[in-house]
């Protein structure tokens, strides 16, 4: 009941306007797709999937996921065409490759639908292709506020597992934490893939040939659960420094059982929710917030945990 209060209030925020207005522009039947570049492996979108149907329940919307299966940008432009052909009222899309989806995007703008990037991008990003807004955590920025941080917890090398080196946002991640650190990324970006039996084994076999490596990062769920296997199997747990991207069910654990020192948090559920209630509110109300909304980085460790440990994988 709570989550449902605080999402009205929240709805009602950007509206500023009184409900009944609202109940008479819902029987226009709003529809809105959310498309993003995860693959279909990629359990951390599970909130961000709550979060529109969230959303969408609460604002009387109709809303859509809509993903490239393996992950795949090409296919995730064609999805964009594709969607902006079906004639929404808007489109919420993560820009993970400019380059690849900044044509899909803006060709969609320019047929009339209007577009909230989030997750991965950036606001200047956004204004370039002429969409509404930006919601989400700017990846370098992120990327480096760990590396500072870790910096000041003595580290001065590490491994980044990259389960997504097709995506260039995600390479930010591991860059901005180099440069966090004062130091070149060099060979430090591991090419995991997402099979998890082949992430552990390659995090095994950097280990094993780089033993002077003093931290892990991995970038979110896919490389970390495995990597977590990684380090059960070898003995490292809990004696390397291990910070990560996101969370989930099995990081949480980790960080409450001392192996995970931290994992940044780009809060998912608000990347979801907010983009689906602004864009309502706009189209019925013509309100739109003057600026854009950074979702993250947040730290999270072990003495914060509750709210995180109950609602991991579903709202957080």
């Amino acid at each position: 009941m709570k989550r449902k209060i605080l999402g009205l209030m929240l709805g009602s925020a950007v509206a500023a306007l009184p409900m009944a207005g609202a109940t008479t522009a819902a029987a226009e039947g709003e529809k809105y797709v959310l498309v993003s570049h995860a693959p279909d492996s990629d359990s951390w979108w599970n909130t961000i999937k709550n979060a529109i149907a969230l959303a969408g329940e609460q604002m009387d919307v109709e809303v859509e996921y809509r993903n490239p299966p393996t992950g795949d940008i090409a296919d995730m432009a064609r999805i964009i065409e594709q969607a902006a052909a079906s004639g929404p009222n808007g489109i919420v899309t993560t820009l993970a490759d400019y380059d690849v989806l900044k044509g899909p995007i803006m060709d969609a703008v320019a047929s009339g639908v209007d577009v909230i990037i989030m997750n991965t991008g950036s606001a200047d990003q956004a204004r370039e292709v002429g969409a509404l807004m930006y919601v989400g955590q700017p990846e370098y920025d992120a990327g480096y506020a760990a590396g500072l941080r870790a910096k000041g917890d003595g580290i001065g090398s590490f491994l980044c597992v990259n389960h997504s080196i097709q995506q260039p946002t995600l390479a930010q991640r591991c860059q901005g934490f180099a440069d966090g650190l004062g130091i070149d990324l060099g060979n430090s970006m591991l090419d995991s893939g997402t099979d998890p039996a082949e992430i552990k084994n390659k995090v095994l076999a950097y280990l094993s040939a780089n033993q002077d490596t003093d931290a892990i990062l991995t970038l979110g769920p896919v490389s970390a659960d495995p990597t977590i296997q990684a380090l059960d199997e070898n003995g490292m747990a809990g004696d390397i420094y291990f910070g990560t991207f996101d969370l989930g069910p099995e990081i949480v654990k980790a960080i409450k059982g001392g192996i995970i020192e931290w994992g940044i948090d780009q809060q998912p559920f608000l990347q979801g929710y907010l983009p689906i209630v602004i864009m309502t509110n706009y189209h019925r109300y013509g309100v739109l917030p003057g600026n854009n909304i950074n979702s993250g980085p947040g730290f999270v460790t072990a003495d914060g945990l509750e709210l995180v440990e109950q609602f991991a994988g579903e709202y957080r």
